[in-house]
């Protein structure tokens, strides 16, 4: 995978690319749904591989026996194995988040939470996925090949961000905590 998102696999990584755009075109321009476009790979496949078999058989060689091709239950439990891993520590991320008091990294996620909900309604899911394709596929040989850049610029991102949390920490945050206990010791006196 690392070759392919890395494009040192040039054949394949551009093949995962146009396969995203062409899907990406049938289904958003020309409006195809999702079960018509399934159907006609269907289609194809199974067209292809009836012309395939005749072809050999006019050559006089033996066709392949495609019938022993099977999903084992190996297979098939680990990746039912893998899925349920995956949801589990998506839950115990959700909760760890939720429940540690570390307020930057709640904001954050809230953040990217609501900023992927404000993206989905300007974009339909689909689209959505063929941006997340294409930036999966650029992304990280942009990064290779601007490492340095790309570091010196996240740390002057990262000071920033300290200090606008310095700044609204001591602005906002440590006034309404004084104004909070202000009333808290004026309820006890009137006690």
């Amino acid at each position: 995978m690392k070759d392919i998102v890395l494009w040192k696999r040039k054949k394949l990584s551009t093949m995962i690319i146009v396969t995203a755009t062409v899907t990406w075109v049938l289904m958003e321009v020309y409006q195809f749904n999702f079960l018509t476009l399934m159907s006609w790979l269907a289609i194809f496949v199974v067209a292809s591989i009836f012309i395939y078999s005749n072809m050999l058989k006019l050559l006089g060689k033996e066709p392949q026996n495609l019938l022993r091709l099977e999903l084992k239950e190996e297979t098939a439990v680990r990746m039912a194995k893998t899925v349920r891993a995956w949801m589990e520590k998506s839950i115990k991320w959700f909760f760890i988040v939720s429940t540690k008091e570390d307020w930057p990294v709640f904001v954050g996620v809230m953040a990217r939470l609501l900023t992927i909900s404000y993206v989905g309604n300007c974009m339909d899911f689909l689209t959505f996925i063929y941006i997340g394709i294409l930036a999966g596929m650029t992304l990280p040989l942009t990064y290779n090949k601007n490492e340095d850049k790309i570091k010196r610029f996240m740390d002057w991102l990262r000071e920033k961000y300290k200090r606008f949390y310095e700044i609204i920490d001591e602005k906002a945050i440590k006034k309404i905590k004084n104004r909070i206990l202000n009333e808290n010791e004026k309820e006890k006196k009137i006690e």
